[in-house]
């Protein structure tokens, strides 16, 4: 169903009118009524001459009034359009035309299809709201970038964020804040941070929190001073009895860390949430490098006033350049249950995370972390950090431990694929991921599983069933699925064997970046969903799995996201995003996606 608005049209000329007036050449007689005087005998000549005078009057007053409205409309615009004698063209009547909501496509992909006196609508929040998501967090309006300091406090789940208060770019970069009970449903609060220190004047940039066994609320961020130095800063809540936890303090003492000797004074932020050790201390780790080698210096504390540099580093990246938002959690692998940051001993590994400036990717790798010598070694040194959470958008993330429900809960910043120019009319800028509960994925051993929090499943409202529906080869086969611009989709293929067969003898190579996208056939891809899509399918998204045989010989599975035809429009991000995945025998080819107006998050099983 399309929904179109329809605006009256306009025409000089009477079309069917209600009532129309005989035509006819013979004038219309009229006399006075029988008992009517005329007009002589009722209005005496110098009534007559008054009434006249009084008239004209009235018309000069008019014609002064109109006269000097011109001019000041003259004055206002700096010139008028006089009607003259001479031929003129008569102007179309102007087309207001609005394809965003009726298509699927975003509004200023409406200006590809922009003809002769079409006038595009203004970019304006309100024209605009439909394409906000539904279900991701993002602040009212303005710049949002990483999440800070996560955490659950009092019966709240407690989100900071780096924030412009003063527009929808990047800079004087804020703590916003926020609360929910679910996760899901947030209430936005007064800020929580604002740079007006010397020492974080530049920017109140990224942190975390750390909760002590006695109930104190211990952040850390990193400062940006006013001379463009990047130190560590402390700041706790003014009243530990408010749930909501509006007001902080900065410790007088500030900065608590400075760059060390030998690295360099912008090469140096981001603290993790603390662990307590076996010594009575807690440590907590910065990001930084040396040269091309990303480092995570690691520092000891008591009362997170007072730190110690350890030796070493907690682990080197060689060639990665700066590593930002660094985060370092224990995973269980004999328990789904999530671990608290102290946790460590046996049947625990640990997870070191890594935002990659130079390439703005995160990576992480599972490893066993030795805490007497204060280093971490991957369990695999042949990738090192060569795993990602998400092959989208997906940055700067932070995880926290929830104790309330026992679960490791993950983060990531989504800058979506605007340019910076439409960020600007739009008014906001990026989004935060749906919230992912994170842990050890004990099949495998070697990689994690991530999947959207229960509180999510809370918003279905209604549900339809699709089963056992064909694809053939080639083809697109339609869903009903109604009008919902916000839908869950869960997906389940079975795979035809003699495809399956087929794939295994050919020898074609596939890529999900280099391969030409969900327009590469193969004997066994692609197969998938097309989200976000026009009737037409000029614009769509699809979401599909490609298996080939790998360079061993063995068949190898793709899940990638094509954006290629996501927008017609020119000025956005578009990118075939995707990797391998493992298979284990006997497992289905599942995939679940969270599409919220126009972004969408895909999962596969």
């Amino acid at each position: 169903m399309v929904v179109s608005s329809l605006l009256p049209s306009f025409s000089s000329k009477h079309e069917n009118p209600a009532a129309t007036l005989p035509s006819s050449s013979t004038p219309l007689l009229y006399g006075p009524r029988p008992g009517e005087l005329d007009l002589e005998r009722r209005w005496p000549p110098k009534r007559a001459a008054l009434v006249v005078i009084f008239g004209l009057l009235l018309l000069a007053l008019f014609l002064t009034i109109l006269i000097a409205d011109l001019n000041s409309e003259i004055h206002a615009n700096g010139n008028v359009s006089l009607a003259t004698s001479g031929s003129s063209t008569a102007s179309e009547p102007l087309k207001l035309v609005s394809r965003g909501v009726s298509s699927g496509v975003s509004e200023k992909a409406n200006q590809v299809f922009a003809g002769v006196n079409v006038v595009s609508f203004p970019w304006n929040n309100t024209l605009l709201s439909w394409q906000r998501t539904a279900y991701h967090f993002q602040p009212e309006k303005n710049w949002m970038n990483d999440p800070n300091g996560p955490m659950y406090y009092k019966g709240w789940y407690h989100f900071f964020y780096q924030y412009n208060p003063n527009g929808a770019v990047w800079g004087d970069i804020v703590w916003g804040h926020a609360v929910s009970k679910d996760l899901i449903h947030w209430l936005h609060l007064p800020l929580a941070m604002v740079a007006d220190e010397w020492y974080d004047m530049n920017g109140v940039w990224t942190g975390s929190a750390t909760i002590l066994p006695d109930g104190q609320v211990i952040m850390l961020y990193t400062g940006f001073t006013n001379e463009s130095v990047q130190v560590q800063n402390l700041a706790y809540p003014a009243n530990l009895s408010d749930p909501l936890l509006l007001n902080w303090v900065k410790y007088s003492g500030n900065p608590v860390l400075r760059p060390p000797p030998g690295i360099d004074s912008q090469d140096f932020r981001d603290p993790t949430t603390a662990w307590y050790t076996s010594d009575g201390k807690w440590n907590i780790a910065v990001g930084s490098k040396v040269n091309k080698t990303g480092i995570t210096l690691i520092y000891s504390t008591e009362d997170f006033k007072n730190f110690e540099l350890l030796d070493g580093v907690l682990y080197a990246f060689p060639g990665a350049g700066m590593l930002e938002c660094v985060d370092f959690f224990p995973v269980s692998n004999t328990s789904i249950e999530g671990l608290d940051t102290s946790i460590n001993g046996p049947g625990v590994k640990h997870v070191i995370k890594t935002s990659l400036d130079e390439n703005r990717n995160d990576y992480y790798a599972l490893g066993t972390y030795d805490e007497k010598a204060g280093k971490w070694v991957p369990d695999n040194t042949t990738i090192g950090l060569g795993l990602r959470y998400d092959y989208g958008m997906f940055y700067a993330s932070k995880s926290f431990y929830d104790l309330h429900k026992g679960r490791r809960v993950l983060w990531g910043w989504i800058q979506e694929s605007d340019s910076e120019i439409a960020d600007v009319k739009k008014g906001w800028a990026s989004v935060q991921s749906i919230p992912r509960t994170v842990l050890l994925d004990t099949k495998t051993g070697t990689n994690l599983l991530q999947w959207p929090v229960e509180e999510v499943d809370s918003l279905r409202l209604t549900s339809k069933v699709f089963d056992k529906v064909e694809v053939k080869a080639g083809s697109v086969v339609p869903l009903d699925v109604g009008t919902a611009t916000q839908v869950d989709i869960v997906a389940e293929f079975e795979l035809d064997k003699e495809a399956l067969e087929r794939t295994a003898q050919s020898n074609v190579e596939f890529s999900c970046s280099s391969s030409g996208g969900a327009a590469e056939r193969g004997a066994l891809g692609p197969f998938g969903l097309l989200v976000v899509a026009d009737e037409g399918l000029n614009e769509q998204t699809p979401v599909y799995f490609y298996i080939a045989k790998g360079t061993d010989g063995n068949l190898t599975t793709f899940f990638c996201v094509d954006q290629t035809r996501s927008s017609e429009a020119t000025d956005v991000n578009k990118k075939i995003y995707g990797s391998t995945i493992p298979v284990l025998k006997d497992e289905k080819f599942s995939v679940r996606l969270l599409v919220s107006r126009a972004l969408a998050l895909v999962l596969n099983e």
